[in-house]
């Protein structure tokens, strides 16, 4: 009897142990498990923070790269400006007047071939040999092509002046269409024929629409990215067709403007190239994400652009896109109320 009490006892004891230890044990695997979802937590916390700060120094650096682009931009084209006003002046200035000589000596020799209708063999071979009649044809002519010709380097300085806009770093009201339309002369090379493909044509739908406050030289840096980009997908898909489909369904740019709610500009440049595939269309505004071959594109462009429109213009800038049917890039700005 003694020996089944303490038996008893023994076990009650051991079972009470037994117990305190699982006790123990659930208390310990319960911190074991609030430290684990804690550490998942800070790991979480911490890995998102390296994310933030990462995307944070890329956008800095993006930034310091365009500034310093633009900087130099803006220095190149205010030297190249410069020089070549200096020389077309001096052409465009001097032509009228040479025109004007000309036509004093070719009516000075009309008088001497009028007076002296006998001339000596010496001077009639010279007349022959220089074709007189035709000199006094086409030399006319040639001083009015050089006017033209100095007349349109004084167009392309000052499309060069209004893309880079070098006195207008805030906001300012200014024509979009002027500053679509400098772009283009600036890329007019690249639009025209090469070789045996035909150029791509350039079909503009403009509203008619405000003077629109904005940072103006910033904002034709984006039409330049979005422009140049699309002349790079078109001159892609020219090398996947061939001449025959060309002419059927040849390369076009359109750009179309509008007014939206009275109060925001709508800027859509659109492309019949290729497409882009839809898996890669979220990262199209990243730094440093690029399709093009090593050497050919920084990846900086359209994330350049991105933030030119977002974070200066407080507007949108988006993407639509099917492979094989083009894509449209839509830019949308409020009309900025200067501070």
């Amino acid at each position: 009897m003694i020996t089944n009490y303490h038996n008893q006892w023994r076990l009650s004891k051991a079972n009470a142990q037994l117990e305190n230890i699982n006790d123990k044990l659930e208390e310990a695997n319960a911190r074991l498990e609030q430290y684990s979802c804690t550490l998942e937590t800070k790991v979480t916390e911490r890995t998102q923070e390296l994310k933030n700060t990462l995307h944070e120094l890329k956008n800095t650096q993006t930034h310091l790269i365009q500034s310093e682009k633009m900087a130099a931009l803006g220095q190149m084209v205010a030297g190249i400006a410069h020089e070549i006003n200096n020389s077309t002046n001096f052409i465009y200035g001097n032509v009228n007047p040479a025109n004007d000589y000309a036509s004093d000596l070719l009516k000075l020799i009309e008088l001497y071939q009028a007076f002296y209708p006998e001339t000596e063999p010496e001077i009639e071979e010279f007349i022959e040999n220089i074709d007189l009649d035709y000199l006094r044809e086409d030399f006319p002519k040639l001083l009015k092509s050089m006017k033209t010709g100095a007349s349109r380097i004084q167009g392309i300085v000052k499309s060069l002046r209004i893309f880079s806009r070098l006195d207008e770093a805030e906001v300012k009201k200014v024509d979009i269409h002027e500053g679509i339309d400098s772009t283009l002369m600036i890329l007019k090379n690249r639009l025209k024929q090469q070789g045996e493909y035909p150029e791509i044509k350039v079909i503009k739908e403009y509203a008619k629409l405000p003077l629109v406050n904005c940072y103006a030289g910033q904002l034709n840096q984006v039409f330049m990215n979005l422009l140049s980009n699309a002349i790079d997908a078109l001159e892609e898909r020219q090398l996947k067709l061939n001449l025959e489909e060309l002419e059927t369904n040849p390369n076009y740019l359109k750009i179309v403007t509008q007014v939206k709610d009275n109060s925001h500009i709508v800027i859509s440049i659109v492309d019949n190239a290729l497409g882009i595939p839809e898996s890669i269309q979220n990262l199209l505004f990243d730094p440093f994400f690029t399709t093009k071959p090593v050497g050919k594109g920084t990846g900086l462009g359209l994330s350049i652009s991105h933030a030119i429109i977002v974070e200066k213009h407080g507007g949108k800038l988006q993407c639509y896109s099917n492979p094989g049917q083009g894509t449209e890039f839509r830019i949308e700005i409020p009309n900025i109320t200067q501070n």
